[in-house]
């Protein structure tokens, strides 16, 4: 199963305005795993940032000057998320300047006909009803470090994003062994303990099968279950 988590940055807060996007920040999973690959580009989006909007993440219009137009970057970023699941947190904001991006330059689908969209914000109001949300939130109730985390921005955001999904989804994400204290215990409850990337040039895991031997024991102990309680659970069936 392929995800993308997917964060944005805008001039604005609606597209219908003339607000553009000017940073895309995607990062990619493959079966609950991050796989270290991940798209991320800034925009020139031929208009002003807001002030209110370069308070929230600090990209500035002289930044932006020299970078490339969406149309430059629309047909990578479309071949990155297609067909996969975009994991956004506040998924109409986001999915609603892509589409409006994209239906400048005509020739693209909206995002809902090519990928699936988990709103993560959504399942978290599910989840946790009547508390705070926020992306800043949920790592301080998951227990993750966003300390250098002082502006929004796309990639790192998407990064923050992945680790809180996988635990707020997950539970234990890892076999990573505590103290045995009453704070380790508790921790390990609140937040489904502790997310580990591996490198994805790893070398694969060795498979170990019983031999002849063990197996044999192995059904003689469900032998055994059986006569005791007319039923083993465990018996492979042929």
């Amino acid at each position: 199963m392929r995800q993308v988590i997917l964060d944005t940055e805008t001039t604005g807060i609606d597209p219908k305005q003339g607000h553009r996007i000017i940073e895309i920040g995607c990062v990619e999973m493959v079966d609950r795993k991050l796989t270290n690959n991940h798209f991320h580009v800034y925009i020139n989006p031929d208009r002003e940032v807001e002030e209110e909007a370069f308070k929230v993440h600090g990209i500035s219009n002289e930044f932006l000057a020299d970078k490339p137009r969406f149309r430059d970057v629309a047909q990578a970023f479309f071949d990155f998320i297609k067909g996969a699941e975009l994991i956004i947190h506040n998924a109409p904001f986001d999915i609603g300047f892509i589409d409006h991006e994209f239906s400048l330059l005509g020739g693209y689908p909206k995002v809902a006909d090519v990928c699936d969209v988990f709103d993560s914000l959504v399942y978290a109001r599910k989840k946790h009803p009547g508390q705070k949300n926020s992306l800043d939130a949920l790592c301080k109730r998951y227990g993750i470090d966003n300390s250098h985390r002082e502006l929004h921005g796309a990639l790192l955001d998407s990064e923050i994003l992945g680790d809180v999904y996988l635990l707020m989804t997950g539970g234990q994400t890892s076999l990573g062994l505590s103290s045995g204290s009453e704070q380790d215990s508790k921790r390990n409850d609140e937040t489904g303990g502790t997310i580990y990337r591996l490198s994805s040039d790893r070398p694969k895991l060795k498979v170990i099968r019983a031999n002849e031997n063990e197996l044999k024991m192995h059904e003689e102990r469900l032998d055994l279950i059986e006569k005791k309680s007319g039923q083993a659970l465990w018996r492979i069936k042929h």
